[in-house]
């Protein structure tokens, strides 16, 4: 009896369990769970809800391809991942499910043997090609001093005194990193300009993909100056096949503009669930909480950027009949606000109102969480903290342009006092991909801009606005500036007028910049 006591007081608590699988999955926003080593859920585009009742810790996952619902009994964190033992309603055989920080779980040797029979492949294809140049020895070997990684293949081709850079990407490698090859072929190419030291005239850049994945890195291409030509080509590698695309026809991927709402009558509309949840909130909190509208249908309450609640009016179950439904959670986690759960929320809130604060300790998942956000609510309430010249009363966050297939959400959107468009892009940490990110967002935005967009869809009401290409800032800590941000900028196309912002280290109290830089054609 006494020895049964003790083991049971030695199992994790439901809430014990929870709160460890809420703060994993807060330090970890990339994760994936996985059955056998089976993707069933990106974590990136999943939700979750975790559920404490009766002494059960409940999981419960949903996304556009699945949903699962499953009581956790167990945790073991393991390095980069965490194992579930989870059991099916009725059942009592547990199933194991793992969560891991990367979704790429392919063992190191198997990685390597994939790049290896690619760069065979790749050479033995540009051989034929591009007849008259030799290619050089190619190789993915990690150069972290360059920012150089294993997942590219990196090389040159030759004739004479004149060379090409070469960068390219195998089919097996995740959408980020493919997306990702300009940043790395501008360092790739600029290394072997510096390297030749002049014995050799690098003409340019090219860059292969794999069939289908160019979209991004075309949009991106064309928007480049004319320092070095730029070919992007896709390699069927079962084929061993070479097609070149034409970057001058990928410069303008067609976007498209969510219609802009009324802020005030979704407040209004909202209410009474509004005044349930503030209700709810401990003191302190209740003064704090942003109450942002996201939608005509949707209204949610953030903590220095981090959503912690949301009202959505949507289709009550089995009826035709329309109701506010209340959710809350940080992160992907969201959990139905009902009378049996207010304990939780106000148990949630309390925790996240005492470590999501500027002195807050760094090591506590919800102050890490979403620092971008953090730094977006804090210059959308005083834009001209960082540029006096942007107007602080039209400021427009996290807008959704999609283009091509893809939804991108803009960081802070506003107007100059003159009218000109401005894109904000921030990063808090160190990002060696921050130039070309910003880049994507410039570009919808002068697409969009072209077609009179913000206009038709009701953005920047009473504002004339400029046809000036936008205006594009770069915001980040100085310290974290990646040190390859200006060899990526210094390639912009002369139309692209960028501004890059550094600010002090402890932003989360105070704002300062403290370094500034311009493109060269700013006016």
């Amino acid at each position: 009896m006494i020895v049964a006591m003790a083991l049971a007081a030695t199992e994790p608590s439901a809430t014990q369990l929870a709160r460890e699988l809420e703060e994993f999955l807060a330090g970890n926003p990339a994760a994936a769970l996985l059955e056998e080593g089976r993707l069933l859920f990106d974590m990136r585009s999943a939700r979750y809800s975790l559920s404490t009742e009766q002494g059960r810790c409940l999981l419960h996952l949903w996304s556009e391809e699945r949903n699962l619902v499953r009581r956790v009994s167990g945790l073991q964190l393991r390095k980069d991942s965490l194992r579930l033992e989870t059991r099916r309603f009725g059942q009592t055989k547990p199933q194991v499910l793992e969560l891991v920080s990367d979704r790429d779980t392919r063992p190191p040797s198997t990685r390597d043997a994939t790049r290896t029979r690619y760069i065979r492949v790749l050479e033995r294809v540009l051989q034929r090609s591009f007849h008259g140049w030799t290619p050089g020895r190619f190789h993915t070997a990690a150069d972290l001093e360059h920012s150089f990684g294993p997942a590219y293949a990196r090389g040159v081709m030759t004739r004479g005194p004149s060379a090409w850079s070469v960068i390219a990407v195998n089919a097996q490698e995740a959408p980020t990193i493919i997306d990702g090859i300009l940043t790395l072929g501008i360092l790739w190419l600029a290394y072997c300009r510096e390297r030749g030291q002049g014995r050799q005239l690098y003409e340019g850049l090219r860059i292969v993909v794999p069939p289908g994945t160019a979209i991004t890195t075309c949009a991106r291409s064309a928007w480049l100056n004319d320092a070095a030509k730029w070919e992007v080509y896709e390699l069927d590698e079962r084929a061993e096949q070479l097609k070149q695309l034409d970057v001058r026809d990928s410069g303008n991927v067609r976007a498209q503009l969510v219609h802009a709402f009324n802020p005030n009558a979704a407040l209004e509309r909202f209410q009474p669930g509004i005044d349930r949840l503030l209700g709810l909130l401990v003191p302190g909190l209740r003064e704090a909480a942003e109450i942002r509208p996201q939608s005509a249908s949707e209204v949610g309450f953030a903590l220095h950027g981090l959503e912690f609640a949301r009202i959505r009016h949507r289709l009550a179950p089995g009826s035709f009949a329309r109701c506010d439904e209340i959710t809350f959670g940080a992160g992907a986690n969201e959990t139905p606000l009902i009378t049996e759960t207010e304990d939780l929320f106000q148990e949630m809130t309390t925790r996240l109102f005492e470590n999501r604060q500027a002195s807050g300790s760094r090591r506590n998942p919800l102050y890490r969480i979403q620092p971008e956000r953090w730094m977006e609510s804090l210059l959308r309430a005083d834009i001209e903290e960082i540029e006096p010249m942007l107007c602080r009363d039209i400021v427009y966050s996290q807008v959704p342009a999609f283009a091509a297939g893809d939804r991108g959400m803009m960081d802070l959107l506003t107007v100059t006092r003159t009218g000109r468009l401005a894109v904000l892009e921030l990063k808090a940490d160190d990002n060696l991909h921050l130039p070309l990110q910003a880049l994507d967002y410039w570009s919808r935005v002068r697409q969009l801009q072209k077609e009179n967009a913000f206009q038709k869809h009701g953005y920047f009401p009473g504002v004339q606005l400029s046809n000036e290409p936008p205006l594009l800032y770069l915001v980040a800590p100085a310290l974290r500036i990646h040190p390859s941000t200006d060899v990526i900028l210094r390639h912009f196309s002369p139309e692209v007028r960028w501004e890059l912002i550094g600010l002090n280290e402890d932003w989360r109290k105070r704002r300062k910049v403290i370094l500034r830089k311009r493109s060269p054609h700013s006016t």
